[in-house]
């Protein structure tokens, strides 16, 4: 299984992208029994929580830095997690991941390679 992460790229502030991060070889059953969420990441700081999708009930928590203009959203049948992300800021530069993480007892996560998000002023 591999987590392909895309979508970043340059964009002006107020502008929006959509990432994408698809599960490659990940079986239906255990991507709708995965928990997924969007992190980011900028250079000497920790990785943060940016936004998550619970695979129990499709409930969505966002950071209170992105709340209202970020969403998430995922496509079982393409096995793909989105983060749309409106209204950007410069704040909002950084490396996105996407982390799966198996519900099922003794089930692994799962890390995608990073997708780098640029916004301008």
């Amino acid at each position: 299984v591999q987590l392909q992460a895309s979508g970043g790229g340059l964009v002006q502030a107020g502008g929006s992208l959509r990432l994408s991060c698809r599960a490659s070889g990940m079986i239906l059953s255990v991507f709708s029994g995965s928990d997924m969420a969007w992190y980011r990441q900028t250079p000497g700081n920790q990785r943060e929580l940016v936004a998550s999708i619970t695979s129990h009930n499709g409930s969505r928590n966002y950071a209170d830095s992105v709340k209202g203009r970020f969403v998430i959203a995922k496509d079982n049948t393409k096995r793909t997690v989105y983060l749309y992300m409106n209204s950007l800021k410069p704040e909002d530069t950084a490396m996105y991941y996407c982390y799966f993480k198996y519900t099922a007892t003794g089930g692994r996560d799962y890390w995608g390679q990073g997708t780098k998000v640029t916004v301008s002023s």
